[in-house]
């Protein structure tokens, strides 16, 4: 894979720097990213999701999507996940009516559905169909500490990724249709 580095290096600079669209394929069942893990951990304890917008990472994410969303890119956030569902995308679910609001569209797509789709080997975020950043787990899915994400505006791969997004946001639930 040939591989360039973005003009921009932090995703918020990718994000303001997008057009027209930020759409992003999430292949995981479970996360073990940092910013998250007291609320996840709350909402394994209680049951309980917290939907307070100004919560912990919530007030930067939201922000970006605004902001975003306002200029005219449309954000479209895509999940295969297995059934039934871990607890993580659970919570995810329940969660996800703060990116709705922010204006991020999302689908769900059950695993099952997803066996005759070419998709790349992890998540991703492609932007204005041109740049590919993917993201780069550790077994526990944690960020890699080495390498947490990759970029590439390589046509080949671009149209991989635009191709399977596309293939599995047709074949998706949106996100109000969508039980755990």
């Amino acid at each position: 894979m040939q591989q360039s580095k973005p003009r921009s290096t932090t995703f918020a600079e990718l994000l303001a720097a997008a057009q027209h669209s930020a759409v992003h394929l999430e292949m995981r069942d479970g996360y073990a990213v940092g910013d998250e893990a007291d609320e996840f951990a709350h909402f394994q304890r209680t049951g309980h999701v917290d939907l307070d917008p100004t919560a912990r990472w919530w007030p930067a994410w939201l922000g970006l999507v605004r902001e975003a969303v306002g200029r005219g890119v449309v954000m479209r956030r895509a999940r295969i996940v297995s059934e039934p569902v871990t607890d993580y995308i659970r919570w995810e679910h329940a969660s996800t009516l703060l990116n709705i609001q922010a204006g991020e569209q999302v689908r769900w797509l059950p695993r099952r559905k997803a066996f005759d789709l070419a998709l790349p080997g992890t998540d991703f975020w492609l932007l204005d169909s041109r740049l590919v950043q993917f993201h780069n787990w550790t077994g526990d899915g944690d960020w890699h500490p080495i390498e947490p994400k990759t970029w590439t505006e390589d046509a080949a791969v671009v149209k991989l990724c635009a191709d399977a997004f596309e293939q599995v946001w047709d074949r998706a639930t949106p996100h109000d249709q969508y039980t755990v």
